[in-house]
Protein backbone atom coordinates (compact mmCIF):
# COMPACT_ATOMS: atom_id res chain seq x y z
CA UNK A 1 0.00 0.00 0.00
CA UNK A 2 1.43 3.27 -1.09
CA UNK A 3 0.48 6.41 0.68
CA UNK A 4 0.79 9.72 -0.99
CA UNK A 5 3.23 11.82 1.03
CA UNK A 6 2.95 15.52 0.55
CA UNK A 7 6.17 17.40 0.46
CA UNK A 8 6.23 20.21 2.97
CA UNK A 9 7.18 23.58 1.64
CA UNK A 10 9.95 25.33 3.47
CA UNK A 11 8.71 28.59 4.92
CA UNK A 12 10.47 31.58 3.38
CA UNK A 13 10.32 35.22 4.27
CA UNK A 14 10.68 37.60 1.34
CA UNK A 15 13.53 39.62 2.84
CA UNK A 16 14.15 41.84 -0.19
CA UNK A 17 10.80 43.58 0.15
CA UNK A 18 11.33 43.98 3.91
CA UNK A 19 14.64 45.74 3.29
CA UNK A 20 12.92 48.14 0.89
CA UNK A 21 10.23 48.94 3.45
CA UNK A 22 12.86 49.41 6.18
CA UNK A 23 14.80 51.84 3.98
CA UNK A 24 11.66 53.87 3.24
CA UNK A 25 10.76 54.01 6.94
CA UNK A 26 14.30 55.09 7.83
CA UNK A 27 14.20 57.92 5.29
CA UNK A 28 10.77 58.98 6.57
CA UNK A 29 11.87 59.12 10.21
CA UNK A 30 15.07 61.00 9.40
CA UNK A 31 13.19 63.56 7.32
CA UNK A 32 10.43 64.16 9.89
CA UNK A 33 12.49 64.21 13.07
CA UNK A 34 12.44 67.45 15.02
CA UNK A 35 15.45 68.01 17.17
CA UNK A 36 14.94 69.29 20.69
CA UNK A 37 16.35 72.65 21.50
CA UNK A 38 17.98 73.02 24.84
CA UNK A 39 15.61 75.05 26.99
CA UNK A 40 16.20 76.55 30.36
CA UNK A 41 14.14 75.50 33.35
CA UNK A 42 14.44 79.03 34.70
CA UNK A 43 12.08 81.38 32.87
CA UNK A 44 13.96 84.64 32.27
CA UNK A 45 12.60 87.31 29.91
CA UNK A 46 15.76 88.85 28.49
CA UNK A 47 15.81 92.40 27.15
CA UNK A 48 15.93 92.62 23.37
CA UNK A 49 17.97 94.72 20.98
CA UNK A 50 17.34 95.38 17.32
CA UNK A 51 20.64 97.15 16.64
CA UNK A 52 23.27 94.74 18.01
CA UNK A 53 24.71 92.12 15.66
CA UNK A 54 24.24 88.53 16.72
CA UNK A 55 27.16 86.16 16.94
CA UNK A 56 27.37 82.56 18.00
CA UNK A 57 29.75 81.96 20.88
CA UNK A 58 31.57 78.60 20.65
CA UNK A 59 32.46 78.70 24.37
CA UNK A 60 30.17 76.81 26.71
CA UNK A 61 29.28 79.06 29.60
CA UNK A 62 28.03 78.54 33.12
CA UNK A 63 24.73 80.39 33.37
CA UNK A 64 23.86 82.57 36.34
CA UNK A 65 20.18 83.44 35.85
CA UNK A 66 18.31 86.12 37.80
CA UNK A 67 14.51 86.15 37.50
CA UNK A 68 12.14 89.06 38.04
CA UNK A 69 11.11 87.45 41.35
CA UNK A 70 14.76 87.99 42.42
CA UNK A 71 15.64 84.31 42.53
CA UNK A 72 19.06 83.13 41.40
CA UNK A 73 19.90 79.90 39.57
CA UNK A 74 23.38 78.66 38.70
CA UNK A 75 23.12 76.13 35.84
CA UNK A 76 19.43 75.50 36.59
CA UNK A 77 20.11 74.94 40.32
CA UNK A 78 18.51 77.46 42.73
CA UNK A 79 21.02 79.39 44.82
CA UNK A 80 20.52 81.79 47.74
CA UNK A 81 22.18 85.20 47.47
CA UNK A 82 24.05 84.63 50.74
CA UNK A 83 25.54 81.34 49.41
CA UNK A 84 26.48 82.75 45.99
CA UNK A 85 30.04 83.98 46.77
CA UNK A 86 31.09 80.61 48.21
CA UNK A 87 29.52 78.66 45.35
CA UNK A 88 31.18 80.88 42.72
CA UNK A 89 34.51 80.58 44.54
CA UNK A 90 34.19 76.77 44.53
CA UNK A 91 33.21 76.81 40.85
CA UNK A 92 36.25 78.90 39.94
CA UNK A 93 38.54 76.66 42.02
CA UNK A 94 37.19 73.42 40.55
CA UNK A 95 37.03 74.64 36.94
CA UNK A 96 39.26 77.68 36.27
CA UNK A 97 38.40 77.66 32.53
CA UNK A 98 34.68 78.01 33.23
CA UNK A 99 33.18 81.20 31.82
CA UNK A 100 30.31 82.65 33.80
CA UNK A 101 27.40 84.33 32.00
CA UNK A 102 24.73 86.46 33.65
CA UNK A 103 21.19 86.19 32.29
CA UNK A 104 19.03 88.78 34.01
CA UNK A 105 15.34 89.31 33.48
CA UNK A 106 14.48 92.72 32.05
CA UNK A 107 12.19 93.43 35.01
CA UNK A 108 14.67 92.63 37.80
CA UNK A 109 15.59 95.58 40.01
CA UNK A 110 18.97 97.21 39.58
CA UNK A 111 19.59 97.00 43.32
CA UNK A 112 19.33 93.21 43.27
CA UNK A 113 21.65 93.00 40.26
CA UNK A 114 24.21 95.10 42.15
CA UNK A 115 23.99 92.59 45.02
CA UNK A 116 24.66 89.74 42.55
CA UNK A 117 27.65 91.65 41.12
CA UNK A 118 28.94 92.23 44.67
CA UNK A 119 28.64 88.50 45.40
CA UNK A 120 30.61 87.74 42.23
CA UNK A 121 33.27 90.27 43.26
CA UNK A 122 33.50 88.65 46.70
CA UNK A 123 34.13 85.33 44.94
CA UNK A 124 37.12 86.86 43.13
CA UNK A 125 35.48 87.43 39.75
CA UNK A 126 35.96 90.74 37.99
CA UNK A 127 32.99 92.53 36.47
CA UNK A 128 34.56 92.29 33.00
CA UNK A 129 34.76 88.48 33.26
CA UNK A 130 30.96 88.08 33.46
CA UNK A 131 29.25 88.96 30.18
CA UNK A 132 25.60 89.94 30.22
CA UNK A 133 23.58 88.19 27.49
CA UNK A 134 21.11 90.38 25.61
CA UNK A 135 18.51 88.59 23.52
CA UNK A 136 18.00 89.91 19.99
CA UNK A 137 14.55 90.29 18.49
CA UNK A 138 13.47 87.37 16.34
CA UNK A 139 14.33 87.79 12.66
CA UNK A 140 17.41 89.90 13.28
CA UNK A 141 20.70 88.66 11.71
Amino acid sequence: MKFFVRKKANPAVPIVSLIDILAILLIFFIATTTFKQRKSLVNVALPTSSQMPSARDPVQRVTLAVTKEETIALNEQPVELSELPAILRDLKASNPEAVLELKADKDVSLGFLVKVWDSASQAGLKAGEIPLRIQLKQGQP
